[in-house]
C-alpha cells in the first residue's frame, strides 16, 4: 500500500516540475516571440505582480509545511492503515501543491517582469521547498509514526 501511495504522490511531485518547466518554456517563447511585453517592475502592475508572488511564497510555503504537520497529527493514531494511507496521500499532495506553486509563479513573474532577479530567487526558494516534499516510503513511515509522549 505504501509503494502505491508514494507512486501516486510522485505523479503530483514531478507534475509540478513539469508545470514549472512548461511555464519556463512558454514564458521564454512568448517574450522572444514578442507576444507579450515585459512589465516595468516599478509600474503599478509590476509592483502588484511582485506583491502577489512574494505574498504567495510567504504564506503557502510555511503554511503548506506546517498545515501538513497539523493535519497529519490525528492520522498517526488511526488503526485503519488503508484509511491512514489515503489521508496521507491527500494531505501530502496538498502539501506538494501549496509548497511548489511559488516556484511556478516565480518563474512566470521572472520573465513577465523582464528577467527580474528577485523573482528568480523566489522561484528558487519554492524549488528548495518543493525538493523537501519529495515523497519516499521512509519519509511516509516516519511521518505516520505516532509520537511518543515525553516523560
Amino acid at each position: 500500500m505504501e509503494e502505491k501511495v508514494i507512486r501516486q504522490l510522485n505523479y503530483v511531485y514531478y507534475g509540478m516540475m513539469l508545470l514549472a518547466l512548461t511555464a519556463l518554456g512558454v514564458m521564454y517563447y512568448l517574450l522572444m516571440n514578442g507576444s507579450i511585453e515585459p512589465l516595468d517592475r516599478l509600474s503599478r502592475w509590476g509592483q502588484i505582480v511582485q506583491y502577489i508572488v512574494i505574498f504567495d511564497a510567504l504564506v503557502t510555503i510555511p503554511g503548506g509545511l506546517y498545515g501538513f504537520k497539523r493535519l497529519i497529527a490525528p492520522v498517526r493514531t488511526m488503526e485503519d492503515k488503508e484509511q491512514q494511507a489515503l489521508l496521507y496521500r491527500k494531505y501530502a499532495a496538498i502539501r506538494i501543491l501549496l509548497v511548489s506553486n511559488s516556484m511556478v509563479l516565480g518563474i512566470i513573474a521572472y520573465y513577465w517582469l523582464g528577467a527580474y532577479p528577485s523573482m528568480l530567487w523566489l522561484a528558487g526558494i519554492g524549488a528548495i521547498a518543493w525538493y523537501f516534499t519529495k515523497p519516499t516510503v521512509g519519509k511516509m513511515q516516519i511521518e505516520l509514526t505516532p509520537e511518543m509522549p515525553e516523560e
